[in-house]
């Protein structure tokens, strides 16, 4: 089987855990490939030499298996690399939480013996694909954002959903989310958490200024339009945390289900309920940790 490692330099220790997945593929008489700025990370210390190629393109282009070291940046940036080439992502995680990266760093060879042997469950996550005014087309595995420059005024944004307006809100920005983001900026700024697998994405106000303005579920097989004048305030376009540049003086974003997906590789006795209970401590009584009086 043939991987590709994708990893960036960062405060996580990731090199002693990328040399750990080229030492077990080496051992087990399987091809690794990565670009030369990944091999930059662990060059001085790698002692297993993988295939190294210019860039993660190629590299992902030359495997079966992409395993994204890091954290849940690291796997979102993997995602982006990997829309519409039907390669599945192992997500080892070096970070703090690893919500979507949920290999833990005690599981590494584990997960990779049950990869190489297809002991593993396909987990499909749904992209959100955007539109600008411009042409340019944009994914997002977690949410687009909308948010205010750094002068810190609100902005004025207007929603419309299948040509319907919705509402103008005044805030701090705007969050479109994916189910699969609804655990991420969504969940902190208030808005629901949702299954993956849901055909709906999640619109949440970032502070609005007023009180009865709220988190709105909707299905996402039909286009949600954000528009804002940018001529006369500060908006900022991101997609998972990555910022786009925008021109003109009006902001146009028609968003909706993508038929594009990413394929995460989850191991036999991983749930999505698990990792709720684990990584968020869903659920959680903490009560009883507290000292008696």
């Amino acid at each position: 089987m043939n991987f590709a490692i994708i990893s960036y330099n960062s405060n996580f220790p990731v090199r002693d855990f990328i040399q750990r997945v080229i030492r077990w593929c080496v051992a087990n008489n399987h091809e690794i490939y990565i670009s030369e700025s990944v091999f930059a990370i662990c060059a001085d210390t790698c002692q297993h030499l993988p295939k190294i190629v210019m860039d993660d393109d190629e590299a992902i282009n030359a495997a079966d298996v992409v395993i994204s070291v890091g954290g849940d940046g690291t796997l979102l940036r993997a995602a982006r690399l990997v829309v519409g080439k039907n390669k599945p992502i192992l997500g080892i995680n070096i970070g703090r939480l690893g919500f979507l990266a949920n290999i833990q760093q005690d599981k590494i060879e584990t997960a990779l013996e049950y990869t190489t042997t297809g002991n593993f469950e396909i987990d499909k996550r749904q992209l959100l694909e955007a539109h600008l005014s411009d042409g340019s087309t944009h994914f997002a595995l977690n949410e687009f954002l909308f948010s205010k420059g750094p002068k810190g005024s609100m902005i004025t944004i207007d929603a419309y959903y299948d040509d319907v307006f919705i509402n103008k809100y005044w805030s701090d920005g705007l969050i479109v989310a994916s189910p699969t983001g609804s655990t991420a900026y969504n969940m902190s700024a208030g808005g629901p958490i949702v299954m993956p697998g849901t055909d709906v994405m999640v619109l949440n106000p970032i502070n609005p200024h007023t009180l009865t303005t709220r988190p709105l579920v909707l299905p996402s097989n039909k286009p949600l339009t954000i528009e804002a004048n940018i001529k006369n305030q500060e908006v900022i376009f991101s997609k998972d945390g990555e910022i786009s540049d925008i021109t003109g003086n009006e902001l146009v974003v028609k968003i909706h289900k993508s038929l594009h997906s990413i394929d995460l590789i989850k191991l036999p006795e991983q749930t999505y309920f698990d990792t709720l209970r684990n990584k968020l401590m869903w659920g959680v009584d903490v009560r009883g940790n507290k000292p008696d009086h």
